[in-house]
């Protein structure tokens, strides 16, 4: 559960000095800090007019989000506002955040009148002072401040510890003296962790548990202790108690010690009692006798026992408890939940709304359709099991055996297992626990197994080897007519045809294969070509003479030599003259060419015509010719080179 007012989130009030750094700071991060000399002096104006601004604005988002955040006693709920004034004084606390907004509107007031006479600014000296000035006296407004941030500061950490309550919500007040068993009683309904000691005003403050009652959210609320004594008297723990008593609408639990063990006699209680009375106007009200371990009701004198019974009227019951035993501690907190509920049903039902609900609720009452009765109809099981029940009470058990009755008496949780298959439903109670239960359709599987059925398996694998021996499953060669003799024959002659195709391919490859440098060089060298030739079974001599006559080079001199220059010039002339005369025999070559392509033309025709005729009668038979051998054309893949 939460509360409408989180004062948690409240972020923290720095000091003066420090909220001057974190302003100034993010100004001089956040805006340019280098004036150039050419700068023109509109410029300048704007560049000291836009840290003037920029520091105003963040002065007056840090002020406006410290006015905004802390609540605003009069826009709060009354418990709250009478609780901030017992804490930290209403008039303190105002005061301050007035303060904070005057200093907010002052500095928003520097910053328009020096970014007026900044616009007005003629020089950069001049610019710059006013930039000072301006920052100088924002700086000195916040310094004034101290105190009052130092104020809010602490109201801040203070909020953020108080508990959270709703004051809206379903409630218990718990109160009465100092040590009469308030915190016990709280640590028994809740799961709230509250300080226990046998002293007095060991609760200082307002604690707030929650638990569930009719699934339903309630918080529980232990106040400090209160004495005797008037209003003006009580200091500031007692007043958290007194206002949580005037301002929040919830049951109220007033517990009473007939021991006199929290120091206070009956007389002194009782006198309480009566003196906060008018808080609980219009409350639902628990006289709560506690420590009946040690004493009751019954042990006091008769004068206290009238004392104590003549408090209780029409709107205040009784109840008695002792959270050291456990006794009576869930029928006071049921009591007191049971009358809050229907004092919150009574006033729902006196509001205006209540109208505008029930209209919308319809309750149907069906009706007899004949005579004819009907009676419930109960099966048998639950009426053999309601018997047993009527004779397990009739033996003296209160109730039938539970599974949670089960796992206590077999060794509780975690030892004892629950028994699945008890309930299965089977034509014989024996068959529930086998140790493989397969079940189907309410049926025990294995129920159904043939006993034999090992022994008639290894009977029929036998069976299966005689015939196997005998060649029952031998298949005879089917024989061959003659349709598929013809369509194999076809079949050959095809891959056989693509095995030519194949060839010539691969030797048009090996024709136009060219060496590598790699392969080159290799071969350059007279060892190695030696070495080849030999592998060949050439002759040796031979070889090496080829080779030396190859891998022979010319010397630097050899170029030089008139000899060697007249055979080049005599060699370049003879170039000449064949030149001029393959020039003549060029038509004679062409004619011969043309004539040589036109042989090759009219073969591929014939070629292609053989091809179609086998084409045609390879459809007589049903076959299908690749298309690269009807058409004559193929590429190579791959495949064809292996």
């Amino acid at each position: 559960m939460t509360s409408i007012y989180n004062f948690k989130r409240i972020a923290p009030v720095p000091e003066s000095t420090d909220f001057l750094d974190i302003v100034l700071s993010k100004t001089q991060r956040k805006t340019p800090t280098v004036i150039h000399p050419g700068y023109k002096i509109t410029r300048i104006r704007q560049f000291y007019m836009r840290k003037v601004k920029f520091t105003q604005e963040t002065f007056d988002e840090k002020l406006r989000q410290i006015l905004e955040e802390f609540p605003v006693l009069d826009n709060v709920h009354p418990f709250y506002a009478d609780l901030m004034n017992v804490l930290y004084d209403k008039d303190h606390y105002k005061l301050a955040l007035g303060q904070i907004n005057t200093a907010k509107h002052l500095i928003d007031a520097v910053g328009k009148d020096y970014l007026r006479l900044l616009k007005f600014g003629d020089s950069l000296y001049r610019c710059k002072q006013l930039k000072r000035a301006a920052l100088g006296r924002m700086a000195t407004i916040m310094k004034r401040q101290k105190d009052s941030l130092s104020y809010l500061e602490q109201v801040r950490q203070h909020l953020a510890r108080l508990p959270s309550i709703d004051p809206n919500t379903r409630t218990l007040i718990v109160c009465g003296y100092p040590n009469v068993g308030k915190s016990s009683f709280m640590n028994k309904v809740t799961r709230a962790d509250v300080d226990v000691q046998p002293y007095a005003f060991t609760t200082k403050s307002l604690f707030v548990g929650h638990m569930d009652y009719k699934y339903l959210r309630w918080q529980v609320i232990d106040t400090p202790g209160i004495l005797d004594h008037p209003l003006e008297e009580r200091n500031t723990i007692e007043m958290q108690s007194i206002t949580a008593l005037a301002h929040l609408r919830a049951a109220v639990l007033f517990f009473v010690d007939l021991s006199e063990q929290c120091g206070y006699s009956i007389q002194d209680q009782m006198s309480l009692f009566a003196s906060i009375k008018p808080l609980f106007a219009n409350k639902p009200t628990l006289l709560v006798i506690s420590k009946t371990d040690v004493c009751t009701l019954d042990a006091v004198r008769p004068e206290e026992r009238q004392l104590v019974e003549s408090a209780c009227d029409s709107n205040v019951e009784m109840s008695q408890l002792s959270s050291y035993l456990d006794t009576g501690v869930i029928e006071t907190r049921n009591l007191a939940c049971d009358k809050l509920l229907l004092q919150r049903v009574e006033m729902k039902l006196k509001g205006n709304k209540v109208n505008s609900v029930l209209n919308k609720l319809n309750v149907a009452q069906p009706g007899r359709r004949d005579t004819v009765e009907r009676p419930a109809c109960i099966p048998t099981a639950v009426l053999e099991r309601r018997s047993r029940q009527d004779a397990a009470m009739a033996d003296g058990d209160d109730r039938p055996m539970l599974e949670r009755d089960l796992e206590a008496t077999n060794g509780g949780a975690g030892v004892y297992n629950i028994d699945l298959k008890k309930r299965y439903l089977l034509a014989s109670d024996e068959w529930r626990h086998d140790v493989i239960p397969e079940i189907m359709n309410g049926k025990n599987v294995a129920d159904f197994i043939d006993p034999d059925i090992e022994e008639k398996l290894a009977e029929l694998e036998r069976e299966e080897e005689r015939l196997a021996a005998e060649g029952l499953y031998d298949s005879a060669e089917e024989s061959e007519d003659e349709e598929e003799r013809r369509i194999r024959d076809v079949a050959h002659r095809i891959r056989q045809r693509k095995q030519v195709i194949a060839n010539e391919s691969r030797v048009k490859d090996v024709n136009r294969a060219t060496l590598t440098n790699k392969q080159k060089a290799a071969a350059s060298a007279p060892e190695d070509f030696v070495n080849h030739l030999q592998q060949l079974g050439l002759d040796p001599e031979a070889a090496a003479s080829t080779a030396q006559r190859i891998g022979r080079k010319r010397g630097r001199s050899e170029s030089r030599d008139p000899a060697v220059l007249l055979a080049r010039s005599s060699s370049l002339a003879a170039r000449a003259v064949s030149t001029q005369r393959d020039r003549s025999t060029m038509g004679l070559k062409n004619a011969r060419q043309k004539t040589v392509s036109d042989k090759k033309k009219l073969v591929s025709q014939r070629q292609m015509n053989l091809m179609a005729r086998a084409g045609e009668s390879d459809r007589k038979i049903g076959m299908k010719m690749p298309k690269h051998l009807v058409t004559g054309k193929r590429s190579i893949g791959t495949n064809d080179r292996r």
